[in-house]
């Protein structure tokens, strides 16, 4: 009886309960989802997961024939496997799609010590990429998931690293990514899904790549659009193009007839050299600096309206010499504002060409075919470009003479060749001590040729301060048994900021 007793109790409390949480159920749903939550934490987790994984179902399919638009069909699953959104593991989204092997032997300048010189002081006008994002629920981007598709990939189209170098600074993810939105640009097709997982952030930098490296793509502006997730996780990309795209054919045409022009008169010389320097006198002689200049941020304003801003010409520069066969890479950076130059390939190395900042009242070869040293006082990379190869190249630097250079002697009115210009304290230390032992006793001339300003200063104090005696004369002195040695010395400016140094001795 006792145990009847306490059966009842016990059932009329289970009934008690039951009752309680159907109420809760039916009046309050969102305290009966946490209780669960609490009651199994993995049941909840499973879902979350599930739902992600049916964001993500249809992002892009991956085909073998360039530039192929995808479009989604009922049931089919056409994206990456599931489980890379589904999961807890984030570290493929957690780099910045910058491969490992993205380094540079560039030597960073310090901002602060960038001198603009007065001739070229505001032409610049380069306009840095700009990002507009927007964040939007899961919900809004499921209805997203059922309007856009991937457009075209771009799979089976490939950029080999030394024409395209932004190309080969992004991981697999990274250039994928790229192929998809070169390929909608290049078919003007504006909206479409990202083929692989890539936040907002990391879109930047790969949009980037596709702009510095493809100067064709006139009709593309420098801003796009993105629809991104919480958890960061870009869902939409919306390319904006120029006015250009809207009668893309008539304005490719006339791109080509203009650019034409001046490709078919370069390929008839002989050098890679020779033609460079065509083309850069080409553009300062046909395209005229004009801050406010229509679609001054394309090679097509340079090329086309013959008025443009420093991120024109660089572009148009790029775009011939490309067309050239000649490796010529689109540079950014700081030049007192935003500004764009180019990178170009010689057979030696690399140099630095602002045909911009040629382009104006003074030399027109001051920064045509400069080393990094030579730009360290006014040109500095940022962004993706400090990955861009450094320029040391020497055999075609300051070959060419502006006119007020005229008048001065050349090394090879000397007869003297590049390799045999002493461009530190130590060479020149060590040349003058063979010379005088290989003269020896006696009267006689001998010269060495060194460069730079700052070299000359060096030189100077090293004189004034008689560090020189110890430097070399002293030992060379002691090695031709001499007594006495007096020197004479004169200095006469060359061309290309070098210096000749005369040497007048008398050693007994």
């Amino acid at each position: 009886m006792r145990f009847l007793k306490k059966l009842i109790c016990f059932t009329a409390v289970v009934f008690a309960i039951s009752s309680i949480l159907s109420g809760v159920y039916i009046f309050r749903p969102d305290i009966m989802d946490q209780i669960e939550t609490v009651l199994d934490p993995g049941q909840k987790n499973a879902e979350t997961v599930t739902g992600n994984q049916g964001l993500w179902d249809e992002t892009a399919s991956h085909t073998d024939e360039s530039a192929e638009r995808v479009e989604k069909t009922e049931g089919e699953e056409t994206g990456p496997e599931a489980e890379e959104y589904g999961t807890d593991e984030k570290e493929p989204l957690e780099n910045d799609v910058i491969a490992e092997s993205a380094v540079s032997d560039y030597i960073l300048p310090n901002q602060s010590e960038i001198v603009v010189p007065e001739n070229v002081s505001g032409r610049n006008g380069y306009r840095q990429i700009q990002e507009n994002k927007e964040q939007i629920d899961d919900e809004a981007a499921e209805e997203l998931q059922d309007q856009i598709d991937a457009g075209y990939t771009g799979d089976g189209l490939d950029f080999d690293g030394v024409s395209y170098p932004y190309y080969a600074m992004l991981d697999d993810r990274g250039k994928h990514i790229y192929r998809q939105i070169y390929a909608n640009a290049n078919e003007q097709y504006a909206v479409f899904m990202p083929a692989e997982p890539i936040t907002s952030g990391q879109l930047k930098n790969v949009f980037l790549a596709v702009y510095n490296d493809h100067p064709e793509l006139f009709w593309l502006e420098t801003a796009y659009s993105c629809k991104y997730l919480r958890d960061g996780r870009c869902v939409e990309i919306h390319l904006e193009f120029n006015r250009a795209a809207q009668n893309i054919d008539e304005a490719k045409a006339v791109f080509q007839e203009n650019a034409s022009q001046i490709i078919s008169e370069a390929r008839n010389l002989s050098g890679d050299y020779e033609k460079e320097k065509f083309v850069h006198d080409k553009l300062t002689e046909r395209v005229s600096y004009d801050s406010g200049a229509e679609m001054n941020q394309s090679a097509y304003s340079a090329l086309v309206n013959g008025r443009t801003v420093c991120a024109g010409y660089a572009r148009a520069f790029q775009y011939l010499l490309q067309q050239l066969g000649i490796p010529c890479y689109y540079c950014t950076g700081y030049a007192g504002e935003a500004h764009a130059w180019n990178i170009v390939a010689l057979d030696d190395g690399y140099y630095n060409v602002d045909v911009t900042w040629d382009d104006s009242d003074g030399g027109r070869y001051d920064y045509f075919n400069k080393t990094d040293m030579d730009y360290a006082d006014s040109h500095m990379r940022q962004d993706l470009s400090v990955y861009l190869p450094p320029c040391n190249g020497s055999v075609y630097r300051n070959l060419e003479q502006n006119s007020e250079d005229s008048s001065l002697r050349s090394i090879a009115d000397l007869g003297m060749a590049e390799d045999q210009i002493l461009r530190d304290m130590d060479s020149y230390y060590r040349d003058c001590y063979d010379q005088l032992l290989q003269n020896g006793r006696g009267s006689y001339t001998f010269y060495n040729v060194i460069e730079e300003e700052q070299l000359l200063e060096e030189w100077r104090r090293a004189y004034e301060e008689e560090r020189y005696k110890e430097a070399y004369m002293e030992n060379a002195m002691i090695q031709l048994g001499v007594s006495s040695c007096e020197m004479e010395i004169e200095i006469e400016e060359l061309r290309d900021g070098k210096f000749l140094i005369t040497h007048k001795v008398s050693a007994w």
